[in-house]
């Protein structure tokens, strides 16, 4: 199966000449690269969140396969759906699925369903394809769309992951797909995104997911950011990293209602 672009020409430039420079602008190509067991990047249009997404990928070393994990905005599908084979389309690239990695956490959790609809409208997991694709065309991804889940649920999935990643014998990177604050002023989306990267800095996926919830953060990739620490954890992260925050009022001049960006690098 092959998913096409759900999104070209509205989150990021369908032609691919076009889209190739705008995301160069947001490549930052002096930016040392280190070695991240997991990453947290947004998914706004690109004039907006592509600034942070791109300093956010440019830091990193590219392993052989991401692990896509994004909201899912489109309430179609599963409570947790993953595609485990095909490939992925943007104008700029496709990308396989690692079948094996796909096939392996099936077999290990019960927490994951087969269920490409899901993920076929969904914008999360496609608006980082174009920065992945300037820095690697050979890359595999797994994409994972994450609708409802109990920080239990968070925890499960984290573990599996961790341990299906040392059962492989190639480089592996998750990734968290996750916008911050929605539609407030700008004041208070660095106020409460402040508190929830605290917890992120903090290597708390317990802590993030309450205090989000405690203070009513509209953090939609809540789930996406819990699951990715405990499998960073489990996998021995020691630091994470603020790369880049930013908010829609810098593009557009709107203070009054941002919404918020947030990159994290996890080691």
């Amino acid at each position: 199966m092959k998913r096409p672009p759900a999104v070209a020409g509205q989150f990021y430039d369908g032609n691919p000449i076009k889209l190739s420079a705008q995301v160069n602008k947001y490549i930052v190509d002096e930016s040392p690269k280190e070695k991240a067991i997991g990453i947290m990047s947004p998914h706004a249009g690109l004039i907006y969140s592509g600034s942070v997404a791109g300093a956010v990928f440019s830091s990193i070393e590219f392993p052989e396969t991401f692990i896509l994990l994004g909201p899912n905005h489109t309430g179609l599908g599963s409570d947790i759906s993953i595609i485990s084979s095909g490939s992925w389309e943007v104008p700029t690239g496709t990308f396989k699925i690692d079948s094996d990695f796909a096939g392996k956490l099936l077999a290990k959790t019960s927490k994951v369903s087969e269920n490409a609809q899901a993920h076929a409208y969904e914008h999360s997991l496609e608006v980082q394809l174009p920065f992945i694709a300037h820095f690697s065309s050979s890359v595999k991804i797994v994409p994972i769309a994450v609708m409802r889940a109990e920080l239990s649920d968070c925890k499960a999935l984290g573990l599996a992951l961790a341990e299906c990643i040392r059962e492989t014998n190639h480089s592996v990177v998750v990734v968290a797909s996750s916008d911050m604050s929605h539609y407030v002023s700008d004041e208070a989306a660095r106020r409460l995104d402040g508190l929830a990267l605290k917890e992120m800095l903090n290597l708390n996926p317990e802590g993030l997911y309450s205090t989000v919830a405690k203070n009513r953060i509209s953090m939609c990739g809540i789930l996406p950011a819990t699951i990715m620490l405990y499998a960073t954890l489990a996998l021995g992260a020691k630091e994470a990293k603020l790369v880049k925050y930013a908010t829609s009022g810098e593009v557009n001049g709107d203070f009054s209602h941002v919404v918020g960006y947030a990159g994290v690098i996890v080691k």
